[in-house]
């Protein structure tokens, strides 16, 4: 087991919504030395300011985040942007690790790096057997690249890296744009608007039909620390709750904890991205002791609240 408390740490991504997250549980554990790095001050697809980023900052370990990310919509209007952002970022932040003797680099992919047609459970041995889901393929192939890095850099360097696979994130800070966020902020916000302001309808995109796992951010974070703390092999490891539901389930739930209660109506035109997803996440509980500790209820109420509170404070500023 790695003491994390006396390294100096990058996170890169760290302001962000899963960052934040993770930074601060690395504090709880008495990590004094994090490094948050910033796109104004090293763009991580530049390789001349990844090299700046190592020679300015030497960090002892590195847990990559950073990403552009986004829901099925930005996807589909980003693919070139989204693959090559995330690949250039993944692969310059790991050769320079490497180069730069980092002990240890922890590279967080996701679901999306996973077959349309996975059976499930997602178990990580079925990576490979198939191509990802078409609306999110280039973020997914994109991400996934880090495991054929990490998995080749440890067989011919002996370099420490390994993957993470986390599926679905929510929590209060999420990213609630109804442009670029995933599902559970764009319900949020999509009921919460619609009961402030008396609609009677609430379009959704698909038909309902499709399944998704969710895992509490804060969970999510705690999963990662562990991860570094305590893992060091070459298998990618999926970081989830294990259990599904559906997107329709899903939105009637968000409703009722929203107060919404007009229609769903549901556009079967737009596409319901990967039909199913739920994962097997047993692997990480037996490599370094992680089971999600907050459940979809108590995590779905907490995000809605903290929305509804964060939505009315900035209509009181505008005001």
């Amino acid at each position: 087991m790695t003491n994390l408390s006396d390294l100096r740490i990058a996170v890169t991504g760290g302001a962000g919504f899963l960052g934040s997250h993770v930074v601060a549980a690395l504090e709880a554990r008495g990590c004094r030395d994090v490094i948050v790095p910033r796109k104004q001050q090293y763009d991580l697809t530049s390789e001349a300011a990844v090299i700046r980023f190592y020679q300015e900052q030497q960090p002892d370990i590195v847990i990559h985040m950073a990403a552009v990310v986004g829901g099925i919509g930005a996807n589909r209007a980003n693919p070139g942007r989204f693959y090559y952002e995330n690949v250039m970022m993944g692969a310059l932040t790991m050769e320079h690790a490497r180069r730069c003797g980092v002990k240890k680099y922890v590279a967080l992919g996701t679901i999306c790096c996973y077959p349309k047609f996975t059976p499930v459970p997602f178990q990580e041995s079925e990576l490979w057997n198939g191509y990802p889901e078409e609306t999110n393929a280039p973020y997914g192939l994109a991400k996934k690249m880090l495991l054929v890095q990490a998995q080749s850099y440890r067989q011919q360097y002996d370099f420490d890296a390994i993957f993470l696979l986390p599926v679905n994130l929510y929590g209060p800070g999420d990213n609630f744009d109804l442009e670029t966020s995933h599902v559970i902020p764009a319900l949020i916000r999509k009921f919460v608007e619609a009961r402030d302001h008396g609609r009677q309808e609430v379009e959704v995109w698909g038909d309902g039909s499709a399944t998704r796992e969710f895992l509490y951010v804060k969970d999510a974070a705690e999963a990662i620390v562990l991860a570094t703390e305590r893992y060091d092999g070459s298998e990618p490891v999926n970081i989830g709750a294990g259990f599904e539901i559906s997107i329709k389930a899903l939105a009637e739930k968000i409703a009722a904890v929203s107060g919404y209660t007009g229609r769903i109506v549901w556009d079967p035109t737009k596409p319901n991205g990967q039909p199913r997803r739920c994962l097997d996440v047993s692997l990480a509980e037996q490599y370094f002791g992680f089971r999600a500790a907050t459940s979809f209820d108590a995590g779905l109420k907490t995000t809605i609240d903290w929305y509804c509170r964060t939505a009315a404070a900035a209509a009181k500023t505008v005001r």
